[in-house]
């Protein structure tokens, strides 16, 4: 199975009109898999665009299908929201037809530069919540709500390491990507708190000026 091959067969045969398309994803790369989609970025000047699951000659496909003004969209939606998807697909993927020009340069030094720094009120509303979940796991008596809370203050931690770091937030196997990127003994200690998630959570709050409650307002 040859990803290039049957993506550009995909792409030639449903967007005749396109301006472009790239292939993009783990499909290209180290990570992929057994089960590694076609993720195809697809540019056309017309509406609709849309997103779309199906199956091509044995593989599952993601189409990323844009106009310029909503590419335009997600890009600053990456921006604002510190996920940069879109920026990630764009910077590496390979063109299977036409040409995005600049683009993936573009995204790919927006990626290098980082997200903006965040504000004071961002940096309290992390420590707020990080300390409140931990504020419940501490205090939680039912086996099945502590496993909850667990679950959430884990992953609520790994997000504050990243944006206390300066890093793009992430989410499922990325999370774990970009906390290895950044420090991988921490991603390693992190990794084994699963079920109590404390020590790691305080160590990022002593960080980033220690926990927070009294006197937070918004």
């Amino acid at each position: 199975m040859d990803p290039l091959r049957d993506a550009r067969d995909l792409v030639t045969d449903r967007f005749p009109e396109a301006t472009w398309a790239m292939l993009t994803g783990s499909v290209l790369g180290p990570h992929r898999t057994a089960g590694s989609d076609l993720d195809i970025v697809v540019m056309r000047e017309h509406d609709p665009g849309y997103r779309e699951s199906l199956h091509f000659r044995g593989w599952p496909v993601e189409l990323f299908v844009h106009t310029p003004p909503r590419l335009a969209e997600f890009l600053a939606k990456d921006l604002a929201d510190r996920k940069p998807g879109t920026h990630r697909m764009l910077a590496h993927g390979v063109p299977l037809l036409g040409d995005p020009g600049d683009l993936p340069a573009r995204c790919a030094h927006v990626l290098a530069e980082g997200p903006p720094p965040l504000t004071p009120a961002e940096r309290d509303r992390l420590r707020y919540v990080l300390t409140d979940l931990l504020d419940d796991l501490t205090h939680a008596t039912d086996p099945g709500e502590r496993t909850v809370i667990a679950a959430a203050l884990w992953s609520e931690t790994a997000r504050a390491a990243l944006a206390f770091a300066g890093r793009w937030l992430s989410a499922g196997k990325w999370l774990l990507r970009d906390l290895r990127a950044l420090d991988a003994e921490f991603a390693a200690r992190w990794l084994t708190a699963r079920d109590d998630p404390t020590p790691v959570t305080a160590e990022v709050l002593a960080g980033a000026g220690g926990p927070l409650f009294d006197g937070y307002r918004v």
